[in-house]
């Protein structure tokens, strides 16, 4: 040891060892953290709402797995609605804005379409990964409770026609027009016989805001995610219809979004975004790790919300405020199991489906053709294997097949068209 300090270059020598020997340890197995490979930047700006779903990115922050793979600097910023979420990502973090962000599967695609951008400005977006699969609800006012109403919403089309007779609205919320949310009780609504369109007031309303609307009685019903279905109940306003993995098992949610502009420039730096994202993603779905992870997200700084209204969904107790207790829900959030954080291409072509059922989708478009332009899912692919993600766990087809909703409709996506015919209420 005195040599050391006698020998200026030794010394250097074995603190450079010593670096390189920590670098290697943080890197998952069969990595490669040669030069080439560095990130071309080292900061990204992302943005999310204050949902349980956006716990992997929250995660890749506080966990330093960002900084794992090179990007020591990456932001995650708090977004006020997804309106607002939607005005950043225009902007971009050059405009003072955002790169990212945790968002409804479909926005990615509305925003590339300019469906949704101002003026119809377009904004190319690329998704980089699922951030979960499964884990929203549907809420209805305490108001309704002896309706009974389930995946069934059949037992509120008789009130919600009464209040229409009457002049009165029956309100419905959702989070952003032609998101997941919106999709979800669409599909609810219309499955029991009740156009969304016609027969109920859809309107929009940012999650965190959904139970003090509740409260006062300016809805009846709403689509959110997780804290908010379990903070109504436990604040005695409502009750949970139902969980929308019962809707549609497994289904897709949430997605890690970027502005296919900051990818191409630094496709390394996606790949780096990616694999921190999807190791978060393995940490998070661990059992063991859900109380920690609540306790991460529930913090002053992220949601500002209690813990007990996040845990007890999280681990996959649900109860529903009805009378219904389900104790290790099949339909719990998942971020890695079942194939829940790759982002299959036959998913957002079920979205833009449902968008064509509604009338979404601007003049034009070919679904398949767009679905190749934004799903990137050739980087979450190289992002696994930078992850140490096992080739078994690494989807083999863009296409997880047929898929099959709670009233027998199926939809295949090698034949959209089909599924789009045989649903009673729609647009086309």
């Amino acid at each position: 040891m005195q040599d050391d300090f006698k020998n200026p270059t030794r010394r250097a020598v074995l603190r450079t060892a010593a670096t390189l020997t920590a670098a290697r340890a943080l890197l998952p197995a069969g990595a490669w953290a040669a030069a080439g490979d560095a990130p071309e930047v080292t900061k990204a700006v992302f943005g999310f709402i204050a949902l349980t779903d956006a716990s992997p990115l929250i995660v890749a922050k506080e966990k330093g797995f960002f900084a794992k793979y090179g990007m020591p600097d990456v932001e995650v910023k708090k977004e006020a609605s997804w309106g607002t979420t939607r005005d950043n990502l225009e902007l971009g973090s050059a405009g003072g804005g955002i790169d990212g962000a945790h968002i409804l599967t479909p926005l990615p695609y509305l925003l590339s379409t300019g469906k949704v951008g101002k003026n119809g400005q377009k904004t190319p977006m690329s998704i980089l990964a699922r951030l979960n699969v499964d884990g929203q609800c549907i809420s209805v006012a305490e108001a309704h409770k002896a309706l009974k109403p389930t995946v069934d919403s059949s037992a509120l089309k008789v009130v919600f026609a009464k209040a229409k007779a009457d002049g009165k609205e029956a309100k419905v919320a959702m989070t952003f027009p032609g998101g997941t949310h919106d999709l979800w009780i669409r599909y609810w609504l219309a499955a029991g016989g009740i156009d969304p369109d016609k027969d109920v007031s859809l309107i929009v309303v940012p999650p965190a805001q959904m139970v003090a609307n509740m409260k006062v009685g300016a809805m009846d019903a709403f689509c959110v995610g997780e804290p908010w279905n379990a903070q109504l109940v436990n604040q005695k306003i409502g009750f949970t219809a139902m969980t929308t993995g019962e809707l549609w098992g497994n289904h897709p949610e949430k997605s890690l979004g970027m502005r296919t502009e900051f990818v191409e420039k630094n496709p390394k730096a996606a790949k780096a975004i990616a694999a921190a994202v999807i190791e978060a993603q393995r940490w998070c779905d661990k059992q063991e790790n859900k109380a920690e992870m609540c306790a991460i997200v529930g913090g002053r700084e992220w949601f500002k919300v209690p813990v007990e209204d996040i845990v007890e969904r999280a681990k996959g107790k649900f109860e529903y405020g009805d009378g219904r207790v389900v104790e290790n829900s099949p339909h719990v959030m998942k971020f890695w199991r079942d194939q829940a954080s790759y982002p299959f291409q036959s998913h957002d072509l079920w979205f833009l489906t449902e968008h064509q059922r509604w009338g979404m989708l601007p003049a034009g478009v070919t679904p398949k053709a767009l679905i190749k332009e934004v799903n990137r899912e050739d980087i979450w692919k190289a992002g696994a294997k930078l992850a140490g993600v096992p080739d078994a766990e690494i989807p083999t087809s863009t296409s997880r097949g047929k898929e099959t909703f709670f009233d027998g409709k199926v939809f295949d996506p090698e034949n959209p068209d089909a599924y789009l015919k045989s649903l009673a209420i729609a647009r086309v």
